[in-house]
């Protein structure tokens, strides 16, 4: 089968793979129909996860019929369509039990990062019981793409680890698909004020036709400038309610310090490389915590085929140019 790899810091190859075969009683091997790049692909090229080896197949993301089941396998049967989750839980470890299926001692982030991913014509799921999920019929499977990854992210790690509750207010740091995935979470909860920080115009106009109450292009403000905004514009509570990083690099992390409101919380949405600075000397005595239908149409704005994929990454790496957010890459 052919497979996209991670082919050392900076590089990507397709390959020539065997094709995966079932290694124990509870997996299923899924032929792809459709797959997709995240922002945490780039960090692996990037270098920045070290676990990740070289030659692996990279994608967490997916869609896709399946192919052979083991004995242990309930729930789907052989010829299902079904959703691949990012996150693999065996549902009996402590974790999976508190349902903390990203720290599962069995699984967690393992799919095109400890083991071969879903960038590729075929991919091997362990403890699929879990982790693939039948596609109902008359649903359109371009869009389910998003619910493989960013939207339940930015729901469960923006959303919910930020506790976003009604009249909060509500400053995401990153107008790509998953800041954009944690706005469309948050809006479940009604908070009062959406205010998107990015550089990016192209991003920040996308976030504004999705709802958000305001956009802030940091490119022409300073950090004071950051500061003040957020004071002005709420007052004695000085800051937002809840602040979600949705980037991945210290500026942006430092500028959630900056923006985060007395009793606020940071929720950490992005992927970080290199470490952070924790102003902890200022943050505590500000009691500061670091922790329906949608819409979606708007996140997926362009459409390869398989064959196509290393383009599909040289668009969605040059997003800035390109006004990439989430893509959708095609199986014949």
């Amino acid at each position: 089968m052919k497979a996209l790899t991670y082919d050392g810091k900076g590089k990507i190859k397709v390959v020539d793979k065997p094709k995966p075969e079932i290694k124990n009683a509870d997996e299923a091997i899924v032929k792809l129909l459709r797959t997709t790049i995240c922002g945490t692909d780039l960090h692996i090229i990037k270098g920045d996860v070290p676990t990740c080896e070289q030659g692996r197949t990279l994608g967490h993301e997916g869609v896709g019929i399946v192919e052979d089941i083991g004995s242990e396998v309930k729930g789907i049967k052989k010829g299902d369509r079904v959703l691949i989750g990012c996150i693999t839980g065996c549902a009996t470890c402590s974790f999976c039990k508190r349902s903390m299926q990203d720290q599962c001692t069995h699984g967690a982030w393992v799919l095109g990062h400890t083991i071969d991913g879903t960038q590729a014509e075929h991919v091997r799921i362990p403890f699929a019981s879990n982790n693939l999920f039948p596609i109902p019929q008359g649903v359109s499977e371009r869009s389910l793409l998003l619910y493989s990854d960013i939207l339940p992210t930015g729901l469960e790690v923006g959303a919910l680890r930020g506790q976003v509750v009604p009249g909060s207010t509500v400053a995401i740091v990153g107008a790509g698909p998953i800041g954009l995935a944690s706005a469309i979470a948050a809006r479940l909860y009604s908070p009062k004020k959406i205010v998107f920080f990015d550089r990016d115009q192209s991003r920040l106009d996308v976030a504004k036709k999705m709802g958000a109450d305001e956009v802030i292009n940091t490119s022409k403000t300073s950090v004071e400038g950051v500061r003040a905004m957020a004071k002005q514009h709420f007052g004695e509570v000085d800051g937002f309610d809840v602040v979600i990083e949705a980037v991945g690099v210290p500026e942006t992390f430092q500028m959630c310090q900056d923006l985060v409101g007395i009793g606020g919380r940071i929720a950490n949405v992005g992927v970080h490389g290199v470490g952070v600075k924790l102003d902890i000397d200022r943050l505590w005595p500000r009691s500061t915590t670091a922790a329906g239908k949608l819409d979606t149409s708007a996140l997926i704005t362009h459409d390869f085929k398989f064959n196509e994929i290393e383009k599909a990454y040289d668009i969605f790496g040059r997003a800035a140019e390109t006004k990439s957010l989430k893509v959708n890459i095609e199986f014949d």
